[in-house]
């Protein structure tokens, strides 16, 4: 059971601006989402409904929400640890 990826405009255009390592290592990262949408180390948001992070090479966080029922992880916004949560 595979879960379809859509990721929000504003994550392409901060993938656009990193560098070609960055890119490659949160796309991975977005990838293994698809086969197991809550990995060691995810953590729920307080607060929030169905949004989840999860850490990306140890600087840097995506902030995703996962739909069950159709099967549907949608990335909201990647970026580093310090600018991610506010």
């Amino acid at each position: 059971m595979s879960y379809e990826i859509i990721i929000k405009p504003a994550v392409l255009r901060y993938l656009r601006k990193s560098d070609k390592d960055l890119q490659q290592l949160i796309v991975d990262s977005i990838d293994l989402l698809s086969h197991n949408p809550c990995p060691d180390g995810c953590k729920k948001l307080k607060g929030e409904t169905d949004l989840y992070r999860i850490r990306i090479g140890g600087i840097y966080r995506a902030i995703y929400e996962i739909r069950d029922k159709q099967l549907v992880v949608t990335v909201i916004k990647v970026g580093h640890r310090k600018d991610i949560c506010r």
